[in-house]
Formats: C-alpha cells, structure tokens, sequence
C-alpha cells in the first residue's frame, strides 16, 4: 500500500531535525532550553507516529505499506526503499516511544553539565532516526548501512557519557563484536547481489525473494549466505555464545542508553532473523533451525543462571535479557505461526519491560551517595520509596511474565507454539519460566526489603517527572496484559506470511490462539 504522504520517511527526518536542534543550541543562553526542545521533538514523534498509524490498513498487516522506493545508488542497484508491515510498525512504535522517556528520565544527568548534555540528547536523537529507519528499510543494502551506522551514536553514548573506569572498554567490545558481525555480513550481501536479480533494484529484499523463489540458490551458497546474515543478527540479538559484550556495555551505559539498547537495538537482531533470514533463505534456515533452537534454549537458561549469580543491578538486567532473546530466537525458528507471532510480540513487550527495569535501576542507582551499582549497598528502600519499590516490582514481575502483564502474552505463546513442534524444547524451555522467578524476586529482596541502610534513610521517592517517565510503561504493560488484541493483530498476518516464506506448515497440534484473540478486536 503506497500513499502520498511520505510518513515513514517524515519519522525518519523528524528526528534527525531535532538532532540539528539540539546541537546548535551552542550558546550558553540558549543551553537551557536544550532539554525541552528534546522532548518536544520526541513527543512531536510520538503525534507523527499516530498519524502513520490511521494510515495503516490493519486487517492487511502481513504487506508492507506507506511504501517508497526511489533509486540511490542505481550503479550498485541501491535504493531507498521503506515499507512496514505490523511487526515493523510495532518496533517502530516500540522507539518512538522510549526516546522521550529517555530524554525525561536524563534530564539530571551528567552532573548537570549542559553542553555534554546537549551533546548526549542529540545522539539520542540521532539514534532514534536510524532506529526507524532501520525497521522500516526493505533494501538489503540500505537496511546493512543503518545496522553499522546505529554503531556510531551508541559508542559515543557508551564511552563519552557511561560511568566507570572500563566504560571505554565497554564501547570498544561492543563496537568490535558488532563490527566483526557487519564484516560478515556485508561479505554476505554482496555475495547476495551477485546471485540475485541484479539490476538498478537489485537489493530490494522482495525482488530477491521473488527471484530465488523461481531461481533457487545452491544449497552450499544458500546456507554460507544465510550463516553470515545469521551470526551479524545474532551478535546484534544478543544470542549465546556471542554475548558477552552486553553485560560490560549495559554495566557502564547510562541507564537510557541501555534501555535504548537493549530495548530497541537489540531487537534488529531478532527482527533481521524474522524478515530477512527466513524469507530470503528458506531451505537454509530449515536446515539451521535444530542448533539455533538448542542455542536458544542454552541462551534462556545460561541468561537466567547468569541473572541469578550478578552483584551488579544493570548486568543483571542484562542477563535477563539474554535470557528473554533466547526465548524470541525459539519462537521464530520453532516456525508455528503460533510461536512467530509470539516471538514479534515478545519483542515489543521485552522493551517495555527492559526498558522500565534499566530506567528504574538508574533512578535507584543516582539516589545512592556513591552512585553504586552493588546490589550489596542497597536493602529496605520499600519503607523509604514505596512509589519505586512498588513500579520496581510490576516491571520485575514483567520480566518473569506474570499473568495480566503483557509479556505473560507473549511467551506463553511462544512456549505453545515451541511445545506443538518440538516438545524436549518447550519443557527445558519453561525452566526459564522458573528461573526467572529466582533472579527478580531475589533482587528485590535485597534491593528493597530488611533494614534500610544509615545512609539511605532519607532517600527520596520518585518525583513528578520520574513518575511520568515509568507510568506509561506500566500502563502498556497492564493494558496489553488484560487486552492485547490491537498488538496481535498487527503479528498474525505477517506471521502467516513468513510461514508461507518458509514453506512449512503448522504441526496439526498447534492450537488456534490467535484467532481467539484476534476476536476480540
């Protein structure tokens, strides 16, 4: 579906407009205004991301619409080619919405030093861009440029405004592991190209799965192809074992950089592995699907036991996350219709859930004397700050995907839908379900129950604008608990769609329960 106002590419140059803003307002009377001009260009996002939405025919979720496509780079067969179907629309939606919150819950940040703020908020800015970009591109060159691209903002927000002695370190593994990936997979593109179509749109994702449907790759080139896609994606995910530049960079990372990380960043690994392995090499993925599932279980458990041995609150998040990733992996190579639409939604549920957890871990951690991180330093908070201790709790509950949270949605989905195909999977797989009971509980045993230390007795409890940066988290999470049909019907169609991409049906076990959901929309 085409339309004649631009408004995927609107999304994309919003932001970077505001990123300009932010950045020339270089003199020093001008520097206090910096972070209302942030946020009203993140919530001026938010309205042109409604306006997107009412021009979005749901019930054809599985197409790409608000498409454009106009040459770049026609010598190498580039374009610019944007398009989104549901599970694009809802990842967009999922950034679009975190940056304010980010923006608000930054606005002490930094000692309160404004030109580095001012520098910070115009990355986040600039990430925001390549975020929407990123999801919504359907040019393999083009998608390839904005996966390296988002590297540069973030090592910046990592290095230049992270904490800690090792924060530089941090950004450089986490720009090295992703470059390593990119290498691959730009190996992997060209080599894409030189087998597809070719032509002045040759990279365009759809022209090379039209023309591999009717010329079929051999299966040695389909299979390297897709294992350099594959290892880009799952660096990117992060996916065990090529994990371990999380737990460092989320360790370092200000609290918004991570939720914006792993929120949202982390995601075009999973989403890579839904919209472009897949459909662009199905036999192959076929053929990898019995190790990534094993990978994908070790990552849920592996996360979790890591979860549950951390001192530090921001790597315990992150190792949660590994966790959940491994859950999203699962579900998309289970290949029910069941389990991939699980796993899209799970995506969008893991960064409000994530996101709340880092955001409220660095309200926690900028209202300790010595800033720490130790989970040690912390105890009896929930008599000090019961409005945190209670937001910490619902946001921890997420993460454990209690019933009446939308993450509970999701991964029951992708757990059914796993069990209908691979029963061993689905049951070791449900011990994360356990485990993840363990690392959040514990941590908020220690964090905000027993006797509150001498130097946290007058903490303070989250503030007006604390609150209003973890009130619409909470509030997503309980209304897609109780209701989650507007999301599950942006994921139904594009699941079936990819399974028809696959080529392999649903197990005659799957039950239908998309379409119990989907009626009440």
């Amino acid at each position: 579906m085409t339309t004649e106002i631009p408004w995927l590419t609107l999304l994309i140059v919003l932001p970077l407009v505001g990123a300009a803003a932010v950045w020339g307002l270089g003199a020093t009377s001008a520097r206090k205004h910096l972070r209302t001009v942030a946020v009203v260009f993140g919530l001026a996002e938010l309205v042109l991301l409604g306006l997107a939405i009412s021009a979005f025919d749901t019930s054809d979720a599985g197409t790409y619409q608000l498409a454009e496509t106009h040459a770049w780079i026609p010598q190498l067969g580039v374009s610019y080619a944007v398009g989104a179907d549901g599970v694009a629309l809802l990842l967009v939606g999922l950034a679009v919405l975190l940056v304010p919150l980010v923006i608000l819950a930054a606005w002490r940040e930094q000692d309160g030093d404004l030109a580095k703020l001012r520098h910070y908020l115009g990355l986040v800015l600039l990430l925001e861009a390549f975020m929407v970009a990123v999801f919504v591109a359907r040019d393999v060159f083009f998608f390839y440029v904005l996966f390296e691209a988002m590297l540069i903002p973030v090592y910046f927000m990592i290095g230049g405004f992270g904490g800690g002695a090792q924060r530089r370190y941090a950004a450089v593994k986490f720009l090295l592991f992703s470059l390593a990936g990119g290498l691959v997979m730009l190996v992997a593109v060209i080599a894409l190209y030189l087998n597809g179509p070719g032509g002045e749109q040759g990279f365009l994702t759809q022209n090379l799965v039209d023309h591999f449907a009717v010329n079929p790759l051999a299966v040695t080139t389909e299979r390297l192809l897709f294992l350099g896609f594959f290892l880009a994606f799952a660096i990117k995910a992060p996916l065990f074992p090529v994990h371990t530049w999380l737990p460092d960079a989320a360790e370092h990372a200000p609290a918004g950089t991570s939720t914006l990380l792993v929120g949202v960043l982390d995601k075009v690994g999973t989403f890579g592995m839904l919209t472009l392995c897949l459909p662009l090499f199905p036999n192959a993925s076929q053929w990898a699907a019995p190790v990534v599932v094993v990978l994908a279980v070790v990552s849920i458990l592996y996360g979790a036991l890591m979860a549950i041995g951390q001192s530090d609150i921001m790597r315990l998040i992150a190792y949660t996350s590994v966790s959940h990733f491994g859950f999203i992996v699962l579900g998309i190579f289970s290949f029910t219709s069941l389990s991939v639409s699980g796993a899209s939604f799970y995506m969008f549920n893991h960064g409000i859930s994530t996101g709340a957890l880092f955001l409220l871990a660095g309200f926690l951690v900028a209202r300790h004397p010595a800033r720490s991180q130790r989970l040690a330093d912390y105890g009896g908070l929930q008599r000090v700050t019961p409005v945190l201790a209670g937001t910490f709790l619902v946001a921890g509950l997420s993460a454990l995907s209690l019933p009446g949270l939308s993450t509970f949605v999701s991964e029951i989905m992708v757990l059914v839908g796993t069990f209908s195909r691979s029963h061993p999977a689905a049951l070791v797989a449900v011990l994360g379900v356990v485990l993840a009971a363990l690392y959040v509980l514990l941590t908020y045993q220690k964090v905000f129950t027993g006797k509150t230390p001498h130097d946290l007795v007058g903490t303070p409890d989250l503030g007006a604008r604390e609150k209003w940066v973890v009130a619409p988290l909470v509030v997503a999470l309980l209304v897609l608990g109780f209701y989650p049909a507007p999301a599950l019907d942006l994921v139904r169609e594009p699941a079936d769609v990819t399974m028809t991409a696959v080529g392999v049906e649903n197990p005659p076990t799957t039950p239908d329960l998309l379409s119990v959901e989907g009626s009440d929309s």
